[in-house]
């Protein structure tokens, strides 16, 4: 089984998100990890944006623009890594998924209009530290939940170790919270 890490933890070995991803995924066979803060992805503009149309239009997939997205179908199990950053993740991880999204690979269009995912993924599970509380307002996890719907992959989980920036929080104890939730989790 391969799992996919997409690590969209941009402060590198600094990030306690990192930290946590490091520990789920302790022990796990065939990880292929993409390092969004090495990849440097660019946003698709007009230019790329019909490039990739006009091969896809044509059917054809072996161009190194569809990599990102066939390594994602691919995947039986996909982790995501992204701090909590702005009410979401970092823009990292929207480009990314920028480049994922790709009709005939990612998903697809049925004869009657309706998306329907294409990818293999049994599930995704997203992995994030905030330094405040979120309260149930984390639209990057929101935004992936939508995402993996749009791909076909039926479940998505969800681990947060909150407060962490917080005067007086116990950090460990929050981050124990976190590893506990992972714990919990069928690999």
């Amino acid at each position: 089984m391969t799992t996919l890490f997409v690590n969209a933890c941009m402060r590198g070995e600094q990030s306690r998100t990192l930290e946590l991803c490091r520990e789920y995924l302790a022990g796990m066979e065939q990880v292929r990890e993409v390092d969004l803060a090495q990849l440097n992805l660019q946003p698709f503009d007009a230019e790329r944006v019909a490039y990739r149309a006009q091969l896809e239009k044509a059917g054809v997939f072996d161009d190194a623009v569809f990599d990102l997205a066939k390594q994602f179908a691919e995947a039986d199990d996909i982790v995501i890594g992204a701090p909590y950053w702005d009410l979401s993740f970092p823009a990292a991880l929207k480009v990314y998924i920028e480049h994922v999204s790709v009709c005939d690979v990612t998903f697809h269009y049925t004869e009657d209009a309706r998306c329907e995912g294409s990818c293999k993924a049994r599930r995704i599970t997203y992995i994030t530290t905030c330094g405040g509380y979120v309260e149930g307002a984390n639209f990057g996890y929101e935004y992936i939940c939508g995402i993996a719907k749009m791909f076909g992959i039926p479940e998505v989980r969800f681990v947060a170790a909150e407060g962490l920036d917080i005067v007086g929080v116990n950090v460990q104890e929050q981050m124990d919270k976190a590893r506990a939730q992972m714990a919990a989790l069928d690999r």
